[in-house]
């Protein structure tokens, strides 16, 4: 079969498997196969597959229809205008996250930031762009899962700025040193635990435990925000993701704690409210 037969044969087997954006994931399954980019399927679509690029084709469109993210299969995926390595071990980094980055980039140009704690760091999306966009900022990443932090430290090098980042295997603070930062910043996992089953195949994909925020997916709100004042400088800045639907209640857990001030969101590009910012007082 040609190129733009192979690719329309796996488009129609993705809509029947009611896969989202059928055409364009057709399209970037033959690119990662061939190894080429967007204009060489184009201009060679009338070229034919060697049966072992056919097969491989097929192999990968089934693993779409099966609800395997298709980041799995190409490892593969966009952030801050970085490409990063991810797989079953780490939490695909999503668009809404880049709210937050940009707005701790903005805190920490006004004050002068340069330490920085990234709690939860996952596959180090967060960590590695304030290390890439703040000049001479000190990134510490922290994250419970060994199999996280490696993907985290292959991305680090990929894009040229390991020796900017300490990488910490951590439950949050448990294994931290007392050390001073200007910035704690957090996209941690907040999904209901009982609401997990009910999302998307692809979602369900990724791993439970950059998911699961307990039962009312506050957890890790709760344990990042009464021990946050130990670990930031004075005036220092608290920056979380939170789920559309999760405002006043992280806004309640940081008042009650009474060491804040300053609290306000910010909201992402779907307009749901997305970034909570706090400072110590």
């Amino acid at each position: 079969m040609t190129i733009r037969e192979t690719i329309r044969k796996g488009m129609i087997m993705l809509k029947n498997s009611n896969v989202t954006e059928p055409n364009i994931k057709a399209r970037l399954i033959m690119q990662y196969v061939l190894n080429k980019p967007r204009e060489y399927l184009l201009v060679y679509d009338k070229e034919i597959l060697m049966l072992r690029q056919e097969v491989n084709y097929f192999k990968a469109i089934k693993k779409l229809c099966q609800g395997i993210p298709i980041q799995h299969i190409t490892h593969r995926q966009e952030f801050m205008k970085m490409t990063f390595y991810v797989d079953e071990n780490v939490l695909i980094p999503r668009q809404d996250t880049e709210i937050l980055v940009e707005e701790v980039i903005k805190i920490a140009k006004k004050i002068n930031a340069k330490k920085i704690l990234d709690l939860c760091t996952g596959s180090g999306a967060i960590a590695i762009s304030l290390a890439k966009y703040i000049e001479n900022s000190e990134i510490t990443a922290v994250d419970i899962s060994s199999k996280a932090l490696n993907i985290a430290k292959i991305n680090s090098k990929n894009n040229n700025v390991e020796n900017q980042i300490t990488f910490i295997e951590s439950d949050l603070y448990k294994n931290l040193p007392k050390e001073k930062y200007d910035i704690i910043v957090s996209n941690p996992p907040y999904i209901k635990k009982e609401i997990i089953k009910k999302l998307d195949k692809e979602v369900q994909k990724e791993p439970k435990l950059a998911l699961d925020g307990g039962y009312d997916g506050l957890d890790f709100y709760r344990k990042i925000v009464s021990k946050a004042d130990e670990y930031l400088k004075f005036h220092g800045y608290l920056c979380l993701e939170i789920g559309y639907d999760q405002k006043e209640e992280v806004e309640e857990i940081i008042s009650k704690q009474e060491k804040y001030i300053d609290t306000y969101c910010k909201k992402d590009l779907c307009d749901n409210d997305r970034v909570i910012v706090t400072k110590l007082n």
